[in-house]
């Protein structure tokens, strides 16, 4: 396996309110673990969602002692709604925050893949394919023909989502299994890659880079204009080489 992971902070924001977790190595019982949070609130807020939101659920991973991936995906995501609602509560500059959540886990030829908002798994094999869904005003106006694909790209509420960790006492999770082959990558993101990479970007950009391949999505981000905040992780599950968490 090898994994490339980072994120930065964009060309036009005071703060960096996304955050990556990669670990290759066993955590609890899964055998591997990745995470994309992209926080939402003012001020230190949405900082403080996504890198809280991600510690719990690496905590409750590493203490469940299920071996479903689904299971164990699902009670770490619903352990951080809980945590990160309950902070908000405490705290009046911390009300309202919260965070999107994307967690993938690769067991054998399969990747199990949860999703709470709009960040995003991608799969690069033939193509490049998006497996989430996103939960977000404009992608459901899109789902039901209310805006085309073109006229959602540059939509002024684009950025609205409709799901979130942390903003109510239940949160609703999307889960995904698929079945991977060699050659395979994933590559999970941040809005902020997605709304300034093309999916053709991201493709060539993933199949034609040598090495440091979260790096080079990141700077093409930046080079079309780095709008937000950026997280990106791409994974090769087949290739022979394995790094530290």
């Amino acid at each position: 396996m090898r994994v490339f992971s980072e994120t930065d902070i964009g060309q036009k924001r005071q703060m960096n309110q996304d955050f990556v977790f990669a670990c290759e190595q066993p955590l609890g019982n899964l055998p591997n673990l990745f995470v994309v949070a992209d926080g939402m609130g003012g001020h230190n807020a949405g900082d403080f969602a996504s890198r809280y939101g991600v510690s719990v659920l690496v905590e409750t991973v590493k203490k469940d002692t299920n071996f479903n991936p689904v299971k164990i995906l699902r009670h770490g995501m619903e352990a951080a709604n809980e945590l990160v609602l309950d902070q908000s509560r405490k705290d009046a500059g911390m009300a309202g925050m919260g965070t999107t959540m994307v967690a993938a886990t690769i067991v054998g030829n399969y990747a199990y893949v949860a999703n709470v908002g709009d960040s995003r798994l991608y799969l690069a094999a033939d193509k490049l394919e998006q497996v989430t869904r996103d939960h977000s005003l404009i992608a459901e106006m899109v789902r039901i023909g209310e805006l085309t694909p073109e006229e959602a790209k540059n939509h002024p509420d684009k950025n609205i989502i409709t799901r979130a960790i942390g903003t109510g006492e239940n949160v609703k999770i999307d889960f995904f299994d698929i079945k991977l082959s060699p050659g395979d990558q994933l590559v999970m993101c941040s809005d902020g890659l997605s709304n300034m990479v093309s999916d053709e970007e991201i493709f060539d950009i993933v199949k034609n880079t040598e090495d440091n391949l979260s790096r080079a999505l990141i700077d093409r981000a930046n080079a079309n204009g780095g709008k937000d905040n950026i997280a990106a992780i791409v994974i090769e599950p087949f290739t022979n080489e394995v790094r530290e968490c």
